[in-house]
This record gives structure tokens, C-alpha cells and sequence, in this order.
């Protein structure tokens, strides 16, 4: 015959076991000592009370519900490996704590993030250059509010525009309409990195009309940018920049039109990656392909963690832009610091401050770009060689120098045509690492390529500091 025990098991009833005299099998046995793994307790209170006798459920009970409802959030978030962003890790000064003024900037933001993660109401913009913080605070709330068993939706923008196309496809498990109606109702939304992906009209208007809706809505939202919010759309502008609704914190102090435009990659070059770059592309003979490859794998060594100075020589259409601006994007893409800028466009820039309706000062462009952690100059030497030209150009290379600061630089032009004092610094071997480009013009593939032999001056090794 089956034991009362058995058939209690079968029909899913656990059973309470007689309390046991020694203290230590009891604490060893049962995971918590006040029901004993049976999830269920009985209250002490007198007979006729009305709940003599009744079963209720244990507290560790209500701790494991808990936590397997914090699981579900966290997976329904998208956070993946951002689940580890929290508050409590954060730097309280920020990553980059340059001046008072960026400790301070960082702090009002810290501020706001915990606040909104507090009380999640209406829009809260954060606003900065890669690296500063953004996506941190942006997760950390996101973190906060599934540690309170709150939902809350953590998308890359790029990679929401990606999943939306896909939407599209026949086999795909879910449509574009549920997909986005999920997206567009979030109870709270976190966009991260919202001006990097490519401005089809398709990516905006559906971007629009997510805005929109939520805007509409009311919908507690957090965006993460790096652009100026003057660049966006009217339409998206005008609902970003809403007093009534947005919060907007610089992470960073905001910087001049000038500054930002110095600080992100060209939007025409956003596209040039190591991804769709050819290793051997037009070239013909092996040398060819061999010096590209060369060049190839130095710059993809480059990004991937910035010293030193690193040189790309070869004729006009070799390939020496795409692999610099591929370097940009790369640390883009890692939220790291980097800025782009052709030699000549610089120039012009440095010019421009002396304007008397100039809003940056000759002295805060100029020191911006010499401490920038990462400076990649463009076609050096195909600017106007005036006097002037030469000696800005030779104090920024020399202050670079000295302080040892990561730059690439590229250029069509042999050391022997350049500045000596210039060239004594990129040709010095325990800094620099010169990549001659053997390829042909790439627009004219039927062109000779030029012989690209570079003639470094003799120098010693500590020659110019």
C-alpha cells in the first residue's frame, strides 16, 4: 500500500517534518529554518483566532518570487552585459574629471540619472562626447528600476533600426508592427546613442514617429547623445528641447559649434570601417596588396589600443583615409575620445577663431586639439605652406610629442618635403611607426601606382625634445 507520505508527494503537498531536537541538522537540512523548505508557516496566535490553523506563505518564499521576477526584468530589458552598470560603480566625478567644471557637470548628471531613476517622469536627454558617462548612467537607471521590480527597455539606436528591418523578413519570429508597438509602449524607454546611426529617411521617419508617440504619451523616455541637439531634425529637436517635458544634462560642459564639429568624425566618413575595407582591394602586383595589408593590420592593431604615433604615407586614393577615419569610428563605436580633422580644415578653423563674432577663442581651439587623447590629422602637407601654417603646425606636433599623446597621421608627401622639424619627430622609431602605402589611386585603377620610398633624416634617438 502507498504511504500517506508517497501519495502526499505525488499530489504535490510537502510535507511539514516533526522539529528536530539538534539544532546543527536543522540548521544543515533546511535552507530556511522557519518553514523548513516547505514555503508555508502557521502564525502563533490564540484558538479562535481566525487564522488558527491556516497555512501561509513563508517570507523566503516572497524573496524567491522577488528574484525570479528581477531575472524576468533583466532579461526583458535588452541590458545584457550592461546589467553590471550600476550606480554603486560609477566613478561619482565621471570618467574624464579635466576641470571643476567637468567634475561638476558630471555630478549634476549623476544627480539627475538617480533622481530619475527615483521617479521616472517625463524625458531625460544626456548629452556628451563618447567616453564620458552616458550609457553608464543610462543603464545604472535601468539597473535601479528592475532592482525594484520596475520594467524598463534598454535599446541601441542603431541596433533598434536593425531589428526593425529585420522585421521585415519572412522568417522572422517577430513582425515589425508587434516589435514596434512594444518598443513605442515601453513604460520606460532608454535610447543610447541616438545620432550614430545612418540618416536614411527611412531611419528617421520611423525614429519620428517613435518620438512622437511617447511624446504624445508622456512616456518616461531616456536619450543618450553625443551631437549637438541643434543637428537633429526640427521635428525631433522641437520634443527633445520641450521644458515642460525634458530634463536635458550636458555630462560634459557643452562645447563651441566648432569644438563639436572637431570632436565627431565627418558624417561622410562614418561609413569607412575596417569592415568594408579590402585588404588587397585594386591592387595588382603582390607588393601592392602586400603594403595594404601591412597597413591594414597596423591600423587595426592602432585602434584597438591608441600609443604612440602612428604614420600612413602612400600616393592620393591608397587607401590612407579610410583606414584613419576607420580608426575613429572604431573608438566611436568603444565610446572612447578621438577626433578627426583634415590638416587644411584645421587651418581654417584656427583662423576663424580671431573673427571678432567667434564664439571659441584661438586658445581653446588650439589647446583642445593638442590634448586630445587621440588626434588623427588628415593629407598633411596639402595645406598652404605659410609661414604662419608651418609654425602652428610645428607646435602642435612638438607639444604632442613631448607629452606622448596617441596621433595618426596621414599623407601623400615624403619626410624630406615636410617641415624638418616636423619630420625629425614622426621619423623618431621609439614613438613613431611609418607605414609606407604602395597601392594605386583606387579612382584610377589603370594609373601607375607612385613609388612611395620614404628617406627619414639621421637623427639620434632623443633628437628635438
Amino acid at each position: 500500500m502507498e504511504s500517506i507520505g508517497d501519495l502526499l508527494s505525488r499530489l504535490g503537498i510537502r510535507v511539514v517534518p516533526e522539529p528536530t531536537d539538534d539544532p546543527e541538522e536543522s540548521e544543515q537540512q533546511w535552507s530556511c529554518p522557519r518553514c523548513r523548505g516547505t514555503g508555508w508557516v502557521r502564525r502563533h496566535v490564540p484558538l479562535g483566532d481566525p487564522d488558527f490553523g491556516k497555512m501561509f506563505p513563508c517570507t523566503c518564499r516572497d524573496n524567491e518570487l522577488t528574484e525570479r521576477r528581477k531575472e524576468r526584468l533583466a532579461r526583458l530589458s535588452n541590458l545584457g552585459p550592461l546589467t553590471r552598470l550600476t550606480f554603486d560603480n560609477l566613478i561619482a566625478d565621471g570618467r574624464n574629471p579635466e576641470t571643476a567644471e567637468h567634475r561638476s557637470r558630471f555630478r549634476e548628471a549623476l544627480a539627475a540619472a538617480k533622481g530619475f531613476a527615483d521617479t521616472p517622469l517625463g524625458w531625460l536627454v544626456l548629452v556628451g562626447p563618447p567616453g564620458c558617462g552616458k550609457t553608464h548612467l543610462a543603464a545604472a537607471i535601468a539597473n535601479a528600476r528592475i532592482a525594484n521590480e520596475e520594467p524598463a527597455l534598454f535599446v541601441v539606436v542603431p541596433d533598434l533600426l536593425d531589428h526593425l528591418r529585420s522585421a521585415y523578413a519572412p522568417d522572422s519570429q517577430v513582425t515589425y508592427d508587434e516589435l514596434f508597438e512594444a518598443v513605442r509602449n515601453s513604460p520606460l524607454l532608454i535610447l543610447d546613442d541616438f545620432g550614430t546611426h545612418s540618416a536614411t529617411p527611412w531611419a528617421m521617419e520611423k525614429l519620428f514617429q517613435l518620438f512622437n508617440a511617447r511624446y504624445n504619451s508622456r512616456l518616461p523616455t531616456v536619450v543618450t547623445t553625443n551631437r549637438s541637439l541643434d543637428d537633429f531634425d526640427e521635428r525631433l529637436r522641437v520634443r527633445l528641447t520641450d521644458p515642460d517635458l525634458t530634463h536635458i544634462c550636458h555630462v560634459q560642459p557643452p562645447q563651441s559649434a566648432t569644438l563639436q564639429r572637431l570632436s565627431a568624425v565627418q558624417e561622410v566618413l562614418t561609413d569607412l570601417r575596417f569592415e568594408n575595407f579590402d585588404p588587397e582591394g585594386h591592387c595588382v602586383r603582390e607588393d601592392q596588396k602586400a603594403s595594404l595589408r601591412e597597413a591594414f593590420e597596423a591600423t587595426v592593431h592602432f585602434a584597438a589600443n591608441p600609443a604612440g604615433w602612428l604614420v600612413l604615407q602612400g600616393g592620393y586614393g591608397c587607401g590612407k583615409t579610410h583606414l584613419a577615419a576607420a580608426i575613429a569610428n572604431a573608438q566611436t563605436t568603444a565610446q572612447r575620445r578621438a577626433m578627426f580633422v583634415p590638416v587644411p580644415d584645421l587651418l581654417d578653423h584656427l583662423r576663424s577663431t580671431y573673427a571678432p563674432d567667434s564664439r571659441v577663442t584661438y586658445d581653446q581651439l588650439f589647446e583642445a586639439v593638442r590634448t586630445t587623447p587621440l588626434l588623427i590629422l588628415d593629407d598633411l602637407g596639402t595645406q598652404s605652406a605659410t609661414a604662419w601654417a608651418e609654425e602652428k603646425l610645428y607646435q602642435l606636433f612638438n607639444y604632442r610629442y613631448n607629452a606622448r599623446l596617441a596621433t595618426v597621421i596621414t599623407t601623400n608627401l615624403r619626410l624630406d618635403d615636410l617641415d624638418p622639424r616636423v619630420a625629425s619627430r614622426l621619423s623618431d622609431q621609439a614613438l613613431s611607426h611609418i607605414v609606407e602605402i604602395g597601392a594605386p589611386d583606387f579612382r584610377r585603377p589603370d594609373a601607375p601606382a607612385r613609388s612611395n620610398v620614404m628617406r627619414p633624416r639621421p637623427q639620434t634617438r632623443n633628437r628635438g625634445r
